[in-house]
């Protein structure tokens, strides 16, 4: 059952002492993963889950002691490495769903805001991650002690991720040069938020920019307009893709740079005064035409809208009040494993959560979650 998951897992070496364990590290596991999909939160959910369905699980573990207690699976989890369990993680996910030709792979963090522990003076797990936009997967993660570590585990996770011939897009803390050069390494393009952060080139783009878009407007009509009203909001978008000139000279040794992209969004809100603009600035190495890099850009946002809030409203992270760093770092690889299993089924009917109910109550469900091949589905596009 699932053979590339569980060969994905195979190399994981088991911490525990030899010839003193009851319970195999396999069957700790899955029934760990399968628990997550049906719906469990804690470890104790999962040792329920385990009792409730030892007959089904019988049908393909071994269970040699039977369901392991609630903590025994947390023991296990604690002492696993995090970052071995990741790099599986992205093998698995390597091998089913490589990102897709351009598809757009977003980078950012997030905060698992409850797993601080103020008696050791211990701030909140962050943990970066992939997400590939149009498939809707999570391709990876990294696990950080701060969102302050944030830049030094971008490369950790692009390094193990296949991204020829992508776009990827990383917010202002991850516009650096040596990123830039690993993509360019890794066969992909990007596209580079640029703030306050990198100061000399932000206000070099800034001022190219206004005198283009803005003083010669006749000259660089922009390559994007549109009209957004939605949920009580009046929004006007429009983006230029400039190329690079004298005026941001000191951009032209930044690796692999093609053009600078200026997004102008002009936003009203109901049952509010005034008119608010904003002006947001972009580095990128995309040869595209201008709306494949627009649409990109957009995008990148579906990380936050389809995985991070998904994590946080059907998984329930930022509730997760596990105070071990090192199972809290596991544990959110158990629901990234799950997320990615249930995104398989998002053909079929159904929210994500009731989903994961149909998994809990109907084992025919689970089966097929777990068994569904990506690639099959993959071959059927066009």
């Amino acid at each position: 059952m699932f053979s590339h998951l569980l060969a994905s897992f195979a190399t994981l070496p088991d911490p525990r002492c030899a010839g003193r364990t009851r319970h195999r590290l396999r069957d700790v596991l899955v029934i760990a993963i399968c628990a997550v999909v049906a719906g469990a939160e804690t470890w104790v959910d999962i040792a329920h889950y385990g009792q409730l369905k030892q007959t089904w699980l019988a049908s393909f573990l071994e269970l040699p002691s039977g369901i392991p207690s609630h903590d025994t699976f947390r023991r296990v989890f604690s002492l696993l490495d995090p970052q071995l369990l990741e790099q599986c993680f992205r093998q698995w996910m390597a091998t089913i769903a490589p990102p897709l030709p351009r598809e757009v792979v977003a980078i950012d963090g997030k905060t698992v805001r409850r797993s601080f522990d103020r008696r050791r003076a211990q701030g909140p797990l962050h943990v970066v991650s992939a997400f590939a936009t149009e498939q809707g997967l999570s391709l990876g993660q990294v696990g950080v002690l701060s969102k302050g570590q944030e830049l030094a585990a971008i490369p950790v996770l692009l390094s193990g991720l296949q991204l020829a011939n992508t776009i990827v897009t990383v917010d202002a803390l991850g516009c650096r040069r040596a990123i830039a050069r690993q993509l360019l390494a890794q066969q992909a393009d990007y596209i580079f938020a640029l703030k306050g952060n990198q100061g000399r080139y932000y206000r070099a783009v800034k001022t190219y920019c206004h005198r283009s878009c803005v003083e010669r407007w006749a000259e660089y009509p922009a390559d994007y307009d549109a009209f957004d009203r939605r949920h009580g909001r009046w929004v006007r978008r429009r983006a230029w893709v400039l190329p690079l000139s004298d005026e941001v000279a000191a951009l032209r040794t930044w690796p692999g740079l093609r053009a600078i992209i200026a997004v102008e969004t002009i936003r009203q809100v109901q049952h509010q005064p005034g008119t608010h603009v904003e002006w947001r600035y972009y580095l990128t190495s995309c040869p595209d035409a201008p709306a494949v890099l627009i649409q990109a850009i957009r995008r990148h946002w579906a990380i936050e809208n389809s995985l991070h809030w998904v994590l946080d409203v059907v998984f329930r992270e930022d509730e997760a009040r596990s105070r071990d760093r090192v199972a809290t770092r596991n544990f959110a690889v158990l629901r990234k494993l799950a997320f990615n299993l249930l995104q398989q089924g998002k053909h079929q009917p159904g929210s994500l959560r009731a989903r994961r109910r149909n998994a809990g109550w109907n084992d025919n469900y689970m089966t097929q979650r777990l068994t569904c091949a990506r690639q099959n589905d993959r071959a059927t596009v066009p």
